[in-house]
């Protein structure tokens, strides 16, 4: 975008690193972790939520319907928020708002005030991942950068396990207003650190005037930065990568290991668990493979929505409950969705330059919430429409999601050739098929 970041990389082009790099990264994914930890509190806690409220399945995902809809709705605004305000203060902003809202969910006493919480939560949690994203660059150098975020994501995602494990024991221990209290002053203890540990570029850098941008420049530049193929390609690896493992992860997982699958809420919780390791180590792979080989970003995208879609066409094909070895399979394959859909970012942000990087994360992350926001709601109100938690009900539910893998596989095909047609363009040289966007020279972003 052509209004200036706040903070800019020191002339030289190569990020300081070192300890204090290590450092500030750290704070920002540990803010990050606790980000997740407060999206994915409910999903853990699912059937203790529709107890506690009353509230039938469609309107228990409701509750993280509208979460997930603030958090896309938040997604442009977040971007041009770190783009202008910087990590340090969005994080510390975030890290508040979402306190606010597992307070407000600690508190509720009734469905009104618990989706107001919800709200709040999304509005702070769409801060988070976009402003610690824009960390990297700035203070590492760029052949790190994808491994970096893989690591980053993989690490954050393990607040996953604290909303799996000890959050619903202490949910069960302490009852509702303790657990959602303490959750609350976790997000706010992230934010503390931010604004002592973070800072947004290492010392010496350059900043830039923060001149105003009219709303009319803005919007053109948002068209710019979506215009480019790089940009719509990540989106769509993005969506095909993410939807599976978040609709299984933030509400409905839990309440299908155990309602239709027949499992405790502690064999279910031990799968959650599963989950996050998994995709702890399935991150660093990824990674690397999206570092040696850039020119077949796009392959490690669909091969990880071909094994999503194959897991659970397998589960799905079985008359009665699944033997625990297959969702034990289900839930590993589920696990790299996560860090495939990273790929759709470091896609976007070889295709973009770094003032547009924040914006252009952002429009890759609609991707995959937006079809999990479609998804989370379609399996509520088929499981409604079926006859609620049954396995009969749950096995027809999950078949919602195979239009969206048809939709987001034929857009990343075709973005994908449109891509390729840029770099023939910009005569930089792909060898074979499925070529991406990459960095021919340095860093310089391939043109609009």
């Amino acid at each position: 975008m052509s209004s200036p970041s706040p903070t800019a990389v020191p002339d030289s082009g190569a990020p300081a690193g070192g300890r204090r790099a290590w450092a500030v990264w750290a704070v920002g994914v540990l803010a990050y972790g606790l980000s997740v930890m407060q999206r994915t509190s409910l999903g853990a806690t699912g059937l203790d939520a529709s107890e506690h409220f009353g509230v039938s399945p469609t309107a228990l995902s409701v509750f993280v319907f509208v979460q997930v809809i603030v958090y896309l709705t938040m997604q442009i605004p977040a971007g041009l928020i770190v783009d202008r305000w910087g990590t340090r203060r969005t994080v510390a902003v975030s890290g508040t708002v979402t306190a606010c809202g597992q307070l407000l969910m600690a508190l509720a006493p009734g469905v009104p005030v618990a989706v107001l919480g919800r709200v709040v939560v999304g509005a702070g949690d769409a801060l988070t991942f976009v402003a610690v994203l824009a960390l990297l660059p700035r203070w590492f150098p760029a052949r790190r950068v994808p491994l970096i975020t893989q690591i980053t994501m993989i690490l954050g995602q393990s607040g996953q396990i604290l909303s799996a494990m000890p959050f619903l024991a202490l949910l069960h221990g302490v009852g509702w207003p303790g657990a959602f209290g303490s959750a609350a002053a976790l997000s706010l203890l992230g934010g503390v650190l931010a604004v002592a540990v973070v800072r947004d570029a290492p010392a010496g850098a350059r900043v830039p005037a923060r001149d105003p941008v009219s709303a009319r420049e803005i919007l053109r530049q948002l068209r710019v930065i979506w215009r480019r193929p790089g940009t719509r390609l990540g989106f769509f690896g993005h969506m095909v990568t993410q939807f599976p493992m978040t609709v299984f992860s933030l509400l409905w997982g839990v309440p299908y290991l155990v309602s239709a699958q027949g499992l405790s809420s502690g064999a279910a919780s031990a799968l959650l668990t599963l989950f996050v390791v998994c995709a702890m180590g399935i991150g660093p792979v990824l990674g690397v493979l999206t570092t040696r080989c850039p020119r077949r970003r796009s392959w490690l995208l669909l091969g990880v929505a071909g094994a999503a879609a194959s897991a659970w066409t397998a589960v799905l094909a079985l008359p009665g409950p699944a033997p625990l070895w297959l969702l034990v399979v289900l839930v590993v394959v589920l696990s790299a969705g996560g860090p495939g859909s990273v790929v759709g970012f470091d896609i976007a942000r070889t295709s973009n330059p770094p003032r547009s990087f924040a914006v252009a994360q952002s429009m890759v992350n609609i991707g995959g919430f937006s079809a999990s926001l479609a998804v989370l709601f379609l399996v509520g109100v088929v499981l409604d429409a079926a006859g609620g938690y049954t396995f009969d009900a749950f096995r027809l539910a999950w078949l919602v999601q195979y239009p969206f893998w048809a939709l987001a596989v034929t857009g990343v095909l075709v973005t994908r050739r449109k891509a390729r047609r840029v770099l023939a363009e910009e005569r930089v040289v792909a060898s074979g098929g499925g070529a991406e966007p990459v960095r021919a020279a340095g860093d310089a972003p391939a043109r609009a």
